[in-house]
């Protein structure tokens, strides 16, 4: 269970200036951020304000003071990134006043409205991300942080990077976020108790979609089984992630689940997950891309849900550009089944109101694979931003709906 995630062995360097000499240390960054060409020295003397100014030029502090006071100070930083200025509320109120008069006429609001508000979400969610990160804390070689009051954070960053080699720096907030997950880890997310199923705890790994978002699992508890099971036993997940809606399958009965993965992390997380549960002879776990080999009565599949390009290797599990593996999926699903056997796609409706996939486009992805809908359950998201009216994305997620789509091939 404590098996190490592989790393490259190469990484970026990052440098600055101290004490009169120019040093050097690896960079890491596993939201792919690029060291910042400018870094100066930080400690507890630095105002937010001066931190503030600095961050919105790009420019890194690298601590070197109290640890807690970095915390502090990267909560303060956050408070003034997250502050609107007076330019951009004046701007918002402008916006919404020059598009008060299309409100009346149904749907055109919305469908020239959502994808730029979706595409702005997205760009201040990275300029927030690109001036968080620039709080700086350097790491020895063996994990651990040179700061008065820093935690041990040894076990959890080897589970993230794996043997680390040399000193390195990184940013404070993908540090917390790496603790984070490491608690994830050790703690394991609940799986609550359905149709008849016993409730269980899957355990993330760093960089790897953690299920905390449960709405769609019941809709694979409670979905009806296809009878071509009864001849042939054998199901696929596909893109497994955490091992969990393999484990749903096989606690359902399957005598055989083979669950497939291409990412090395998912692969050890699917089978740490499986091992913990005592399921590991009943579902293998593949790395490959998309479809294992063979035939099966029944193919589960819950792909990215918004067809935009992830920006950074951690956001795979959310977008799909392109709508790539819902593609790849319903294109190879047909050849991949029994006869009378059925491919369950789990996907969200969000994408169609942001306009960014029409639901006649997925109908047709549908037709042109060579597939018929048998039928579908639905269910509402439960998480906190359905009922937060300040998302700038609610009244998307709020008209949100989780569908399980039972396919099979067309006559």
């Amino acid at each position: 269970m404590n098996s190490i995630t592989p790393v490259a062995d190469t990484h970026p360097e990052i440098h600055w200036a101290e004490n009169g000499e120019t040093l050097n240390a690896d960079w890491r960054s596993e939201s792919g951020m690029s060291p910042p060409r400018r870094v100066v020295i930080a400690d507890d003397t630095m105002t937010a304000d001066t931190a503030y100014r600095l961050a919105c030029e790009g420019t890194g502090m690298l601590w070197r003071g109290d640890f807690q006071n970095a915390r502090q100070l990267l909560q303060a930083l956050a408070r003034r990134v997250d502050r609107p200025s007076r330019k951009s509320a004046k701007a918002a109120k402008a916006t919404q006043a020059t598009k008060a008069p299309d409100a009346a006429k149904p749907g055109l609001a919305n469908e020239s409205a959502m994808p730029d508000a979706f595409h702005r979400h997205r760009l201040s969610q990275s300029q927030r991300a690109r001036a968080l990160g620039m709080v700086l804390i350097p790491f020895d070689q063996d994990h651990s942080v040179p700061l008065r009051r820093a935690p041990d954070v040894k076990q959890a960053c080897t589970e993230a990077y794996g043997n680390a080699g040399r000193p390195y720096v990184t940013s404070l907030r993908e540090l917390l976020g790496i603790v984070g997950a490491h608690e994830w880890r050790k703690k394991g997310v609940l799986i609550a108790a359905s149709e008849g199923l016993e409730a269980f705890r899957i355990h993330p790994h760093y960089g790897v979609f953690a299920p905390v978002r449960t709405d769609y699992v019941p809709l694979v508890a409670k979905a009806p089984l296809p009878e071509a099971l009864n001849a042939e036993p054998l199901a696929f997940d596909v893109g497994t992630g955490t091992g969990v809606l393999a484990t749903i399958l096989a606690k359902r009965g399957i005598a055989r689940v083979i669950a497939t993965e291409n990412n090395p992390r998912a692969v050890l997380c699917a089978k740490e997950n499986l091992q913990r549960l005592g399921l590991q002879n009943q579902v293998e776990v593949v790395d490959t891309d998309l479809f294992p080999e063979g035939r099966a009565a029944l193919i589960v599949c819950n792909p990215p849900w918004v067809p935009a390009r992830p920006s950074s290797a951690l956001e795979h599990a959310i977008f799909d550009p392109d709508s790539r593996m819902l593609r790849g999926f319903l294109e190879g699903l047909s050849s991949h089944l029994l006869p009378g056997g059925e491919g369950w796609l789990i996907l969200s409706d969000f994408a169609e109101h942001l306009h960014l996939r029409s639901r006649q486009q997925l109908l047709d992805m549908f037709e042109s694979a060579g597939l018929r809908v048998l039928g579908k359950i639905e269910a509402k998201p439960t998480h906190a931003k359905v009922a937060d009216v300040s998302d700038a994305l609610h009244s998307a997620r709020a008209a949100e709906v989780i569908s399980l789509w039972r396919l099979a091939e067309a006559d």
